[in-house]
């Protein structure tokens, strides 16, 4: 029998006022439930944020560097414990234990890289004008603040805005994706065992239509951070806005790989299936298009083809897979519905196109890495983002039209060229429309030093990660003394 979990408030677990609850199950095995959360309401979430308003005083009040200690010994407990936190990974959102603890690994990459920013927290002394006066800025946290995120990475996107944000000094109400609630409830056991004081961090668990709605409603959320789809960040950045508060999402994106007739073909297609068809397509930089000029399309067709037939897809914890299950059915039928759109639109599916049931996967939610060829770009599956394991490609005659090709679409997230051609490639970093940019790299490739974040419809406000990723969390304060 599956544990019933709470939502937990000023470091309690506290019963929902809603008698309702939710299943967490295993995709790779839907018999396989993994535990009980609260429908949550309104009241519950307005409880949530009135704690997390009562406890910013005391939490700003903490040196930088006292609130960078709970994250260095949330880095030990995750070293400690990464064999166990990528089993629970893999078995709540499918994919295989080689990417949970991949995720794990850049979790402590980034709560490194955040721990690391707590002396830097400041602000600057400008010269004044008048040589009576001093004057300089400080950097201060916003208060209680809102956290939103996705499935497909449970534990570093959680991580990527909740360390951040704590560290600036805000307090925070975490709302978890359903699909990643008993993951959500894993981070919060770590929190708490790293000395993270009562209050600090909240979680309310439900149904986003009333958490997330309520979150973005309320007045007391100075700020919301959220990742997922375009649709909801946009619908919920409307209401953020219209409040006077803070946004910043990070949304969807239909990310190109685009091959020239000089690339090194061989590892461009490595690229593409890691970042394309590993972890189900189930990644926000993933490559969807590939590119291509006439003259070598037939050849990377037949090694695309042969790549993606190559990947073995299991059971997430069984040794020597490549693709679990995709997270959920909603993700299953997505995946199906752009299949059959394609290929009524008249696009011919190269390998794969289907769900995979035999061999006992049956009982998950498990498809075929597909490649679909004969894609033009008015079709659906060149335009709107699958979050599946299925790459399109698309046929041009000059490195021109594959720039157009690339930029046309709604999306600006990431791209990526392989070329040898070193004028062609600072082209492309000049004239993609896009706010991460590869060359020779798979376009899912990052590193938390740098910035993360798109242009269009991919992304709204400042941007995650890098430099700027506390400059969401706080507020500046321009100073004007005269001694």
């Amino acid at each position: 029998m599956a544990d019933t979990y709470h939502n937990y408030i000023g470091g309690k677990w506290i019963p929902s006022e809603s008698e309702k609850t939710f299943a967490s199950i295993n995709p790779g095995n839907t018999d396989d439930i993994l535990g009980y959360f609260p429908d949550s309401t309104v009241n519950d979430t307005r409880v949530a944020i009135k704690v997390a308003e009562e406890t910013f005083p005391y939490w700003r009040s903490i040196t930088p560097i006292q609130r960078a200690d709970v994250l260095y010994r949330l880095i030990r407990l995750l070293e400690d414990e990464k064999k166990d936190v990528a089993l629970l990974i893999s078995k709540e959102v499918g994919k295989t234990i080689h990417a949970g603890e991949k995720e794990v690994d850049a979790t402590i990459q980034a709560l490194k890289h955040f721990s690391g920013a707590a002396n830097r927290l400041a602000g600057e002394t400008l010269p004044s004008i008048d040589p009576d006066y001093f004057t300089y800025t400080l950097k201060e946290p916003l208060g209680a603040v809102g956290v939103i995120t996705p499935f497909n990475f449970p534990l570093g996107i959680g991580v990527y805005k909740i360390a951040p944000a704590m560290l600036a000094g805000n307090t925070v109400v975490y709302k978890p994706p359903n699909d990643t609630a008993r993951i959500a409830a894993k981070l919060v056991e770590l929190f708490e065992r790293a000395g993270m004081p009562a209050g600090v961090l909240n979680v309310v668990f439900g149904d986003g239509n009333i958490v997330g709605k309520e979150m973005g409603e309320n007045t007391s959320l100075k700020a919301i951070s959220f990742t997922g789809s375009t649709a909801v960040g946009l619908k919920l950045g409307q209401a953020v806005s219209a409040r006077g508060g803070k946004m910043q999402a990070e949304l969807g994106g239909k990310n190109a790989t685009i091959l020239l007739e000089d690339a090194e073909l061989d590892e461009a297609i490595k690229g593409i299936i890691s970042s394309g068809m590993y972890n189900n397509g189930q990644s926000c930089t993933g490559t969807s298009r590939v590119i291509v000029l006439e003259e070598i399309a037939e050849v990377v067709l037949q090694k695309l083809k042969a790549a993606a037939q190559a990947v073995r897809v299991g059971y997430g914890q069984e040794e020597g897979i490549d693709n679990g299950a995709v997270a959920n059915e909603k993700q299953l039928q997505t995946y199906l519905h752009y299949i059959q759109s394609a290929k009524e639109a008249g696009a011919r599916i190269e390998c794969g196109g289907e769900r995979l049931t035999e061999n006992g996967l049956d009982k998950g939610y498990f498809v075929a890495p597909t490649v679909v060829s004969h894609v033009t770009s008015d079709m659906a599956i060149a335009q709107e983002e699958i979050f599946g394991p299925v790459v399109a490609v698309m046929i041009v005659q000059t490195y021109e039209e594959a720039i157009q090709l690339a930029n046309n679409t709604s999306f600006g997230l990431s791209s990526s060229i392989y070329t040898n051609d070193l004028a062609k490639a600072q082209a492309f970093i000049k004239q993609i429309e896009v706010g991460v940019v590869h060359v020779n790299i798979p376009s899912n490739y990052y590193e938390n030093q740098l910035p993360f974040g798109g242009k269009k419809q991919s992304s709204i406000g400042l941007r995650e990660q890098g430099s700027t990723a506390l400059d969401f969390w706080l507020d500046t304060k321009a100073v004007y003394m005269k001694p």
